[in-house]
């Protein structure tokens, strides 16, 4: 059984309430987004630069994205793709390396080679922390969903949108592509249930780890 995201109510899917609700993350939020983007502003430059220099279209990519309770937000990413790729993402639906709902192909035809090397480093995500200075996401959560991967959700697969979306997590220390989509609903959702002010520090230490082995990133 699934539920389109407009049919469901997703403060009824929280089965077992998070801690201390989040009340933590924000300030840490503020405090390490306007820190990464100080550190960060070379790197971000130049990809600016690459971006813009070596392919037609916009720089950046704004996507709709779902985010905490259902809500829709606008998630920003460094275009790492053609101008067509979503017109070319139907076609490509059936090639996908990923079970459940989620679209991934490690030798994506959609992807610049500039943006194939943004993606291994995980560049490409580093304007989202202008989404979490803006509130629509944190630093540490389950990634945010596309409206229509929402749509073909388990009822049970909702309630990791009980937490705001995160630009890391549990499943990206852990795989991240490499992850199936069962094993992700269920990382996610323990995150949900038991996220600590400490778990999210060691999250965020590991997910350095994680973008310099670059494993299951594509």
């Amino acid at each position: 059984m699934t539920i389109a995201p407009h049919q469901f109510d997703f403060a009824a899917s929280r089965s077992i309430p998070a801690p201390n609700s989040f009340y933590w993350k924000r300030p840490l939020d503020i405090v390490l987004s306007i820190l990464a983007l100080l550190a960060l502003s070379p790197v971000i430059i130049a990809t600016v630069v690459m971006v813009g220099g070596t392919s037609r279209g916009r720089v950046f990519f704004c996507q709709s994205r779902v985010g905490k309770d259902g809500r829709r937000f606008a998630m920003i990413k460094f275009r790492s793709m053609y101008t067509d790729a979503e017109e070319r993402r139907a076609s490509l639906l059936a090639t996908s390396d990923r079970d459940g709902t989620t679209f991934k192909m490690k030798d994506d035809p959609r992807i610049t080679p500039v943006g194939r090397f943004i993606r291994r480093a995980s560049i490409d995500e580093l304007p989202q922390l202008i989404n979490v200075l803006k509130g629509d996401m944190s630093l540490v959560g389950p990634r945010p969903a596309l409206p229509t991967e929402v749509a073909e959700y388990p009822v049970h697969a909702l309630e990791r949108m009980n937490a705001l979306p995160g630009i890391t997590g549990i499943w990206q220390i852990s795989g991240r592509a490499d992850v199936s989509f069962d094993q992700m609903i269920a990382m996610d959702v323990a995150y949900v249930r038991g996220a600590t002010i400490w778990i999210d520090v060691v999250i965020l230490w590991r997910t350095i780890g994680a973008v310099l082995t670059a494993r299951g990133a594509y």
